[in-house]
């Protein structure tokens, strides 16, 4: 449903004071909405499940200009749509492609903009492919949990600043100590740790630390964007969600390792992390001081690699070394 005079009115704002929410029930589908909101450069001001809307108090104070649902559209969205007087409201969406499904994923943007029928975003390109401004040629996802630190901090030790990777780490980690987790990591090498406080993009040199009260997503251009939501499920954050967002994202250009832990955060999605060509690597057990969490990536069948923290460090700089001897044969 659409106000045409609302509709119209749009087009004189600038975009970024054009306010979105989404509404969708799968977190891939919400990934892609809130990628597509963001690079046109509106204003997100919400991306969550139908139930997490219901949770929300009444919406009649918070401006909305679209809605975008892909989800049941029943009694308590059809309240907070109408109470919120937006210009428009679209319904039903078919399914975004994998983000480093690049030529498929544009098009679904495209359509999206059309839908929309709104000049400012059909004459905007809504995605560029390549990596912008990026000083990395893969991403480094490090998973851990209980005794993380250890082996996170003499994987580093052993692993060259200069190599062309940026690394995210996500650790299960006490919230009053996180800001503490950096200062750990840094002692005796020259990686900069930090954790992550407000959207900023990947860089060489540098571990950037997923927070514990809030999601974060990163997109195709190297941007990891922080999300003013609390992530979902038992495991925070939750690391196989975050490992399939960069599955999604970077494909190939990936290398996934996953530390000493306990539980089995990570292994939810990795016949997905197969078919996008990334690498799965992790910890040796009995080197862990924690074993369950890299023993359930081992016990999934698709690791390719098992080691030392210092093994894998030095993995990941052959891996690095053969794939950029085998770019300069061709």
């Amino acid at each position: 449903m659409k106000d045409n005079i609302g509709v119209l009115a749009l087009k004189d704002k600038d975009k970024a004071d054009i306010k979105v929410m989404v509404v969708a029930e799968e977190h891939h589908q919400r990934m892609a909405f809130s990628d597509t909101v963001r690079s046109c450069g509106f204003t997100l001001v919400g991306c969550m499940s139908r139930e997490q809307l219901q949770e929300k108090p009444v919406l009649s104070d918070l401006v909305i200009d679209i809605w975008l649902i892909d989800s049941d559209f029943d009694e308590s969205i059809v309240t907070a749509t109408t109470v919120s007087k937006p210009a428009t409201v679209l319904v039903g969406f078919s399914q975004a492609p994998y983000l480093n499904e690049a030529t498929q994923y544009a098009k679904w943007q495209r359509k999206l903009a059309h839908m929309l029928e709104l000049p400012v975003l059909i004459d905007t390109p809504v995605h560029k492919p390549n990596k912008i401004d990026t000083d990395w040629d893969y991403v480094v996802f490090l998973g851990a949990s209980m005794g993380g630190p250890s082996a996170i901090k003499e994987f580093l030790d052993n692993l060259s600043v200069k190599l062309p990777v940026c690394i995210l780490l996500a650790h299960h980690f006490n919230r009053t100590m996180i800001d503490t987790l950096p200062r750990i990591l840094n002692r005796h090498n020259d990686w900069h740790c930090q954790v992550i406080t407000s959207s900023q993009r990947l860089r060489a040199g540098k571990c950037l630390i997923a927070p514990i009260d809030k999601q974060i997503v990163c997109d195709s251009t190297g941007r990891v964007i922080l999300l003013e939501q609390a992530w979902e499920g038992e495991y925070k954050p939750a690391i196989g969600q975050i490992l399939k967002n960069t599955s999604d994202v970077y494909g190939s250009e990936l290398i996934n390792i996953i530390f000493s832990g306990m539980g089995n955060d990570g292994s939810q999605y990795l016949d997905l992390i197969q078919d996008n060509n990334s690498q799965l690597w992790a910890q040796d057990p009995s080197v862990s001081a924690c074993p369950s969490q890299p023993q359930a990536i081992i016990d999934s069948g698709y690791c390719s690699f098992i080691g030392s923290p210092t093994a894998l460090a030095q993995k990941l700089t052959d891996y690095i070394g053969e794939k950029a001897n085998a770019a300069s044969s061709h």
